[in-house]
């Protein structure tokens, strides 16, 4: 999947049923479902690309502090970019 066909896949109900959990945490968050997003990120916390995706969802929530906490639990570093850049990027790593 490309991330064209991913973001095509965010005019139907539900995430497509055989993305990984990051990528259905990325789809609920572009849908305005932060709450769900969250969830999917506090699933399995410890685990690097879940911290990192829990990292983005606090910076995008305006907590910087827990957004900080969270890039350090996924070895990365603040990013600087629009969220709408690094919620591109994680998609990225995530296909």
């Amino acid at each position: 999947m490309t991330i064209d066909q991913f973001e095509a896949t965010l005019t139907q109900a539900n995430p497509p049923a055989d993305l990984n959990p990051i990528l259905q945490g990325l789809w609920y968050d572009a849908r305005g479902n932060w709450e769900q997003a969250h969830n999917i990120a506090q699933s399995r916390e410890g685990t690097q690309r879940y911290d990192r995706l829990h990292a983005y969802l606090h910076r995008k929530e305006g907590d910087r502090f827990n957004a900080n906490y969270w890039y350090r639990r996924a070895n990365a570093t603040f990013f600087n970019g629009s969220l709408e850049e690094e919620w591109q990027e994680l998609v990225q790593q995530n296909l």
